[in-house]
């Protein structure tokens, strides 16, 4: 689903709970609790109000918002099973690994810049008033092969267009496994009234831009020398999926 409406508190210690694990993302249960400027005891009555209302999860002294974003699905391919699942807070060194040996092999500016982006922030999921952030990845054996993820802004102007990445490690293609990942993306993204989805490759990453325009997606524009690459100026394919 969206990101909830705006949630409305009983008292300014529940609402101060809150906003502190919005702006994070998500944060250890310790720094909200110190954050809090009340006893354990209130603390813990104020958290389990907030969870009971919906507001907050927590996971293994994990504290987020959250955001549904369903359930995990397996395939079998002849050589493989794997799986597409929403991605956890334990999964944040392996997308970024994931991100960074695709990004090894070819040219994928908007996937490096996310990559940064969850360094940064030091968590997967992201939901503040302003964004979220919603991945999902493909699993073999426990490990992340691949991921898509959709950043999705709140301003009301671009509430329903998200930008989409999405991407394979070499070793796992082949396998259908892209094509899912982008089927879980595009199928949340219409699911939950976004009319558009959008990326940018450069020109010269074939393999990016066959993908894209063999699933249905559509060249709305191209900036000229947008990228410099290896010294070299290079072009902005800007494509776009529309529901």
């Amino acid at each position: 689903m969206r990101a909830p409406d705006r949630p409305t508190f009983d008292d300014e210690t529940s609402k101060e709970i809150y906003q502190y694990v919005e702006r994070h993302g998500t944060a250890a249960r310790h720094r909200v609790r110190d954050a809090a400027s009340v006893s354990a005891e209130r603390f813990q009555e104020h958290l389990d109000d907030l969870k009971t209302k919906g507001y907050l999860e927590e996971d293994g002294g994990t504290i987020r918002v959250p955001l549904d974003a369903g359930s995990i699905e397996e395939y079998t391919t002849d050589d493989l099973t794997y799986t597409v699942r929403p991605a956890r807070h334990t999964d944040f060194e392996a997308v970024v690994d994931a991100i960074r040996d695709v990004t090894a092999t070819e040219t994928y500016v908007v996937a490096e810049t996310v990559a940064e982006q969850l360094l940064y922030d030091d968590t997967i999921s992201r939901h503040t008033t302003v964004e979220s952030r919603m991945f999902f990845v493909a699993t073999v054996d426990a490990e992340v092969v691949g991921w898509t993820h959709l950043d999705l802004p709140h301003v009301e102007k671009l509430r329903d267009t998200a930008q989409l990445t999405v991407g394979v490690r070499p070793d796992y293609r082949g396998q259908g496994i892209g094509t899912r990942l982008l089927s879980r993306g595009l199928d949340w993204a219409e699911a939950n009234g976004y009319r558009k989805v959008y990326n940018s490759v450069p020109a010269t990453n074939d393999v990016a831009l066959a993908f894209l325009g063999e699933h249905g997606w559509n060249t709305e524009g191209i900036r000229k020398n947008h990228y410099t690459i290896d010294d070299e100026l290079v072009d902005e394919v800007m494509m776009a999926y529309e529901f």
